[in-house]
């Protein structure tokens, strides 16, 4: 992995939502660079936003590690989706591709079903999914964007975590994506970085709900990773040098924020709950 090719990110741009396949440089999602160790042999799991960035780095990690994938994801992404597949399925492992557009709770429920019905049960969830936008000024932001980022980025693990509670075995695990913005949010990124503060306040009280049912809430909050919603949601100059602002002085791969999912859902972490932990390049987490 060559970490300090991050440290050079040049201005560019993409259409939302963005693919993988046209970043420059290319993010490592693990495809050569992740060994398994049989850490989540047979665990069922699912996962959200996860054709592309930390979604498949997420995706190859765990079936690299033995568990069995399905990965839920906008169907205008199916191409990415297709290739996460492919990658995990040439390393011998499993994954369904489960397409739907997240914004309303009849799309979160058949999302669940779907999930519970391939993978015959569910171990561990993985709410991943997110938008954003960025906008110069309050009254920019559109009426229609608030409601949009708040239903992706909170109502949709809320939907998913009351439909799939019951479905959690004993030992079961969620994981929620919430991000760097909910302690230093942007203020080109009014919605978004409200969401993540709000997800934050969802792990806390998910992991005192369903704790005497043995299934453990945690959340990851990555700081700047390499993505395709970065070009796609930023202006170009922003995107130039992103994440050259950390103190390790550069942006972050997805696999670098998978391997912390890949903790919090395997049995290493089995004491572990109700937490936040920051994937962010030595910026502050609390």
């Amino acid at each position: 992995m060559d970490r300090a090719k991050l440290t050079r990110i040049p201005s560019q741009e993409q259409e939302h939502p963005g693919t993988f396949t046209e970043l420059h440089p290319a993010p490592d999602h693990g495809e050569t660079s992740w060994v398994g160790r049989e850490r989540l042999t047979d665990k069922r799991v699912l996962i959200t936003g996860g054709d592309s960035g930390i979604g498949r780095a997420t995706a190859i990690a765990m079936a690299r590690e033995g568990a069995r994938v399905a990965i839920g994801y906008l169907p205008e992404e199916q191409a990415d989706a297709e290739d996460t597949k492919r990658t995990i399925e040439e390393s011998g492992g499993e994954c369904h591709l489960l397409p739907g557009d997240l914004t309303t709770i009849t799309a979160n429920q058949r999302l669940a079903q779907e999930a519970v019905a391939a993978l015959g049960g569910l171990d561990v969830l993985v709410c991943n999914a997110a938008f954003q936008m960025t906008y110069d000024s309050l009254e920019q932001f559109p009426p229609e964007q608030i409601e949009h980022t708040f239903a992706i980025n909170v109502f949709s693990p809320f939907w998913l975590a009351q439909a799939l509670a019951g479905e959690l075995t004993e030992g079961g695990s969620i994981i929620i994506t919430t991000s760097i913005q909910a302690y230093d949010p942007s203020e080109d990124l009014l919605d978004y970085a409200s969401t993540k503060a709000a997800l934050n306040n969802l792990v806390v009280n998910l992991a005192t709900e369903l704790g005497e049912r043995g299934i453990r809430v945690n959340a990851v909050a990555p700081g700047p990773i390499w993505t395709p919603l970065i070009p796609s949601t930023m202006p170009p100059e922003r995107v130039a040098g992103f994440g050259s602002d950390t103190p390790l002085g550069r942006a972050g791969h997805p696999i670098e924020v998978a391997a912390a999912f890949v903790f919090l859902a395997s049995d290493e972490a089995s004491y572990v709950s109700g937490t936040v932990l920051g994937v962010t390049g030595g910026r502050p987490v609390f």
